[in-house]
């Protein structure tokens, strides 16, 4: 019970006595016998009201917990549905004969290898604003360790379909592009990716889009030039670009170009020549059948910085066909690229595959694979062969 307002209410009393006791004689006892009854029946009226003043007060103390409660659950699950957990791990288990001149190398022998695996968190703030974040590891031979890069890592800004722009480190506009139509990454990189005439992310500004009801597709990039897995800074900036037509839903054909100095040009070291790349890519994929090929022809991509220039092409052919319904495939890649026309024009690298495709669950599957490759020339100055035997697989989330 408040005691102020209880005060109050005895001081109006109080002063209704007063006036009546002025204005007649001294009171009777009658008359302080119903005042007493006054006084006890607004104490009680008081009492009554400042309980239920205090309920409501702990209600609204509750409610205001509540609220804040259930605007945290708000938030998280704002934050938990806008948030996307994803991730890729290939894998092989098989044996390698490697050769240089027809003696063994290091590279021999039978062993089970985690060749990469990304773990990636995309978040949308709201329907133009969004961010990733993807993480690369694998096995590096040069230093014999384990390595852990940033593949990607950027801001989005997607006005529309027709465009979307990309800061940071994200996917070119060429490698991913063959790669979906390709369909076996796991099991090897596509050409240009495996021969080191691309990649497949890099840091820079990123822009691409749908246009002509999604049949036609844009893609544009300026970039460090150093890959994604080295963001230091370069003298100028590097350019690629893609454009593809899809004249069915099942079919595709793509071109593609590169121009730079691969991040090699700094302020006190100069590059003699610029890397250029064009890329040629058709191919046909419905369900578990594909069938597709890639062209590419570089220049200077190694010789940037020599004085000497050189040239390199290439092309790959790729095939793949379901069995069943339980969707195994049998599928086979073949490559064949002349790598230096100019300092070394006999030298070729042959690479093929064969195989077939196990899927196991959603997002499970092995292969049973046989791959060779043989990069020599003439003279047999150079001379590497590799065959290899085994299972490939990948799990995906």
């Amino acid at each position: 019970m408040r005691p102020t307002r209880l005060a109050v209410a005895i001081a109006l009393i109080a002063g209704t006595v007063s006036f009546n006791a002025a204005a007649q004689s001294a009171p009777s006892a009658q008359d302080i016998a119903e005042l007493k009854a006054q006084i006890a029946a607004l104490q009680a009226q008081i009492q009554s009201l400042e309980e239920r003043n205090d309920a409501q007060s702990d209600v609204n103390v509750a409610q205001a917990k509540t609220n804040e409660q259930l605007d945290d659950v708000a938030s998280l699950k704002k934050l938990v549905n806008g948030t996307k957990l994803s991730g890729r791990l290939y894998y092989d288990l098989t044996n390698i004969d490697d050769s240089s001149k027809g003696v063994k190398t290091d590279k021999s022998g039978f062993a089970f290898d985690i060749k990469r695996f990304y773990l990636g968190v995309d978040h949308k703030f709201n329907d133009q604003w969004s961010m990733n974040l993807t993480t690369d590891f694998q096995y590096s031979s040069a230093i014999g360790a384990t390595e852990i890069y940033l593949k990607k890592a950027y801001v989005q800004y997607k006005h529309n379909d027709a465009f979307v722009l990309r800061a940071g480190a994200t996917d070119l506009p060429w490698v991913p592009f063959a790669e979906n139509y390709y369909g076996m990454r796991y099991i090897e990189n596509t050409l240009t990716d495996r021969l080191k005439f691309g990649t497949s992310t890099d840091w820079g500004l990123h822009a691409g889009g749908k246009v002509a009801g999604g049949s036609m597709e844009y893609a544009v990039a300026a970039l460090n030039g150093n890959g994604y897995k080295n963001p230091s800074r370069s003298k100028g900036l590097d350019f690629e670009g893609r454009l593809s037509f899809a004249p069915t839903e099942q079919t595709v054909v793509g071109i593609g170009a590169y121009s730079g100095t691969l991040g090699k040009e700094k302020q006190t070291v100069d590059a003699n020549h610029t890397a250029n790349r064009l890329d040629f890519l058709a191919a046909y994929m419905s369900g578990k059948t594909r069938f597709g090929v890639e062209y590419f022809q570089a220049n200077n991509w190694n010789n940037v910085t020599t004085l000497a220039s050189d040239k390199a092409s290439g092309w790959s052919v790729w095939g793949s066909m379901g069995l069943n319904e339980k969707g195994v495939t049998v599928f086979g890649r073949y490559d064949r690229s002349d790598v230096s026309k100019t300092l070394n024009p006999s030298l070729q690298d042959t690479y093929y595959n064969l195989g077939v495709e196990f899927p196991i669950a959603p997002g499970v599957k092995v292969a049973t694979v046989y791959k060779h490759t043989d990069r020599r020339n003439d003279t047999r100055s150079t001379d590497l062969k590799t065959d290899e035997f085994g299972v490939w697989g990948e799990f995906r989330f």
